[in-house]
């Protein structure tokens, strides 16, 4: 396992030009690599695959495609793809909804919608990030446990996932693996660190004793990283998971950094609300991290879900996501504005009866090659 500091250059500054030469060399290798190599260093992990992003999803039903060499689709590097859920008033999923239920809108202008499904078994690639840091103490285990569970509930043969620690720094504790007993054994891994050991200090009487720069919770980093270095070059569906109590504390980046990141991957992130109210008591802190969550969340298309330290609650709270993620609907159209100048585009879907869409909020137009599906 290695650790990283999240900041927007990461370990490619100060790379000599030797390592940049074999780097490119073994490109075409990256995948085998990985897959022989499932723990490496989250800034230089790389999809299986190659895949696409996935603002060009994949689906029957493409009329703008342009067929490559041996017939291999090449798809529209305008396409945007949206995966979103449908919920009446009271949060019950939505099923059997169909094309002509749905209008979309960017930035306020109707587009065309050029493909529609109801998909729920499209692979899903998933980071589980879980909060280590001193204020989790007292419901790591019960995160382990169900988060645990979760992951044999939800992955298929298809799927992949990885598992990513975060405390006075980020963790890549598992690289992506399709097998759950990997990232089970990862969850096992994590332990509480605050920064500081106790211990006695020669000529000082024993005292805390600083094991990192500060301590510290580096929530936003992590999710930065997840976002920047995992799933930016990911296709289809895109989640991340965080169980967290949701405060920050020692971060080089901003939440808006790591709302933006999220975004530009095209992931949704959930929030599972792990607070140990006993710890805020005892230190007479208040706990406000709920408030940047929501933002995350709501700019992604997930939600937070405020558990607290009961068992019973965050394992609903993981099969409610799991309903979320086998129901989406999925939806592509080519943005009338053909600018890909980088620009956020704001996102509104919305249906005939008013349901209640999570989706995310917007997206950034930026310029991508049409890569085969």
């Amino acid at each position: 396992m290695r650790k990283l500091f999240a900041f927007p250059r990461f370990s490619r500054i100060g790379m000599s030009a030797w390592v940049l030469s074999s780097l490119l060399v073994l490109m075409a290798a990256v995948p085998c690599l990985r897959a022989q190599n499932p723990s490496s260093n989250l800034a230089d992990a790389q999809s299986p695959a190659q895949k696409s992003d996935a603002q060009t999803p994949a689906d029957s039903q493409k009329p703008d495609d342009d067929q490559g060499p041996a017939g291999t689709v090449k798809v529209n590097v305008n396409v945007v793809g949206l995966f979103f859920n449908v919920k009446d008033k009271h949060g019950a999923l939505i099923p059997n909804l169909t094309k002509t239920d749905f209008q979309v809108f960017e930035d306020g202008t109707p587009q065309t919608i050029k493909y529609f499904a109801a998909e729920s078994n499209l692979p899903l690639t998933l980071g589980i990030l879980i909060d280590s840091s001193g204020s989790q103490r007292n419901v790591l285990d019960m995160e382990k446990q169900v988060g645990g569970a979760f992951l044999h509930q939800i992955l298929t043969d298809k799927d992949e996932a990885y598992v990513i620690d975060f405390n006075v720094d980020a963790e890549l504790v598992q690289d992506y693996t399709r097998d759950v007993h990997r990232l089970q054994a990862a969850l096992n891994k994590v332990k509480i660190n605050t920064g500081f050991t106790t211990g006695p200090i020669p000529g000082a009487g024993g005292g805390p004793v600083p094991t990192a720069n500060s301590p510290g919770t580096v929530l936003y980093d992590a999710v930065y990283l997840s976002a920047h270095d995992m799933l930016a070059k990911e296709v289809g569906r895109k989640a991340m998971i965080l169980l967290t109590d949701g405060e920050d504390e020692g971060s080089r980046l901003k939440i808006r950094d790591a709302i933006e990141a999220a975004q530009k991957a095209d992931a949704i992130v959930y929030v599972l609300l792990c607070a140990d109210r006993g710890f805020y008591g005892s230190f007479q802190v208040g706990y406000s991290g709920e408030g940047e969550m929501r933002k995350l969340t709501e700019a992604t298309g997930g939600r937070v879900i405020n558990v607290g330290n009961k068992f019973d609650k965050l394992r609903e709270a993981f099969d409610q996501i799991a309903a979320e993620l086998r129901s989406q609907y999925n939806l592509g159209y080519t943005s009338t504005n053909i600018k890909l100048d980088g620009t956020y585009r704001k996102l509104e879907i919305k249906n005939k009866q008013n349901y209640k869409i999570q989706s995310r909020a917007g997206y950034y137009a930026t310029p991508r090659e049409p890569l085969p599906q």
